[in-house]
């Protein structure tokens, strides 16, 4: 009994009252947004609401089939595949030489003092805030921007991927290069080298690989993007099923929603194999 009553204090969790208190913090910081949200799980199962919901998926079943649809379901498809994989391309080719003029890692400043570090430093800054910009404002909103710029269609999409995801690729591309190793690069800038040398022969091989894992991921993010961005007018599926589901066609509704979900499952298939590839 006196070994129990000694061991007692000692099993108890020093940290239970600072959990309890941080559990309790967070449920009254949510508690306004719940009540903003008029979030209500029990409309989910009001008889009136199910009945709606009933009888709008029994619009879904069967799915359209027909021929002449599935073919136009397929170039729906090649055309969300070309949004999404030349709007990576664009981003690829904006990111590349902004992460490059963004990274401290290249800069004569961490070296040591330099005459011109004042003159390098007012050039980076505002492009890290461009970069800040082409990522701060959402693909979506970038679509429904250009659709009013350049007309419905697969241009609005490959133009808002290009900017959105011009900015993502930048700011991670740089944070790659500053967590890798840089003693290489330093070593050829205190020989002499140049900033593009540096990078091309110390930075660029030990952080390839993180590179283009990232970058595979983020093409198939912007397969799933592609097609939300249709249903403001960039094309693809995304603008057929918006198409459909505004003439009330549950099947060819259905049969979109099908293609796009095998679609994402393919992209991520993809993408994994590159990403264990790269392992």
């Amino acid at each position: 009994m006196q070994v129990a009553a000694a061991l007692a204090p000692a099993e108890r969790d020093p940290a239970r009252w600072a959990r309890v208190a941080i559990v309790t913090l967070a449920l009254l910081l949510l508690w306004p947004g719940i009540r903003l949200t008029e979030f209500n799980p029990a409309a989910l199962v009001d008889p009136a609401n199910l009945r709606v919901m009933g009888q709008f998926l029994g619009q879904f079943f069967p799915p359209a089939l027909s021929q002449e649809f599935l073919l136009l379901v397929g170039r729906s498809t090649l055309e969300t595949l070309a949004i999404a994989n030349v709007g990576i391309a664009l981003a690829f080719l904006v990111a590349f030489p902004l992460s490059i003029a963004t990274t401290a890692v290249l800069s004569q400043s961490s070296l040591g003092p330099a005459r011109d570090a004042g003159l390098r430093r007012a050039i980076r800054y505002p492009l890290r805030l461009f970069v800040i910009l082409l990522r701060g404002i959402p693909e979506l909103v970038w679509a429904l921007l250009l659709v009013r710029a350049v007309g419905l269609g697969a241009t609005a999409g490959v133009l808002a991927l290009a900017i959105t995801y011009g900015g993502m690729l930048a700011k991670v591309y740089a944070e790659i290069y500053e967590s890798t190793g840089t003693r290489a690069a330093r070593a050829l800038m205190e020989s002499g080298s140049g900033r593009v040398q540096a990078f091309f022969y110390g930075v660029l091989p030990s952080s390839m690989r993180e590179m283009v894992s990232y970058t595979v991921y983020r093409w198939e993010c912007a397969v799933r993007a592609s097609v939300i961005m249709g249903f403001v007018g960039a094309g693809g599926l995304g603008q057929q099923l918006e198409l459909s589901m505004r003439m009330l066609n549950g099947a060819e509704a259905c049969t979109f929603l099908a293609t796009f979900l095998l679609l994402v499952m393919l992209a991520d298939a993809v993408s994994n194999f590159f990403r264990r590839a790269l392992a």
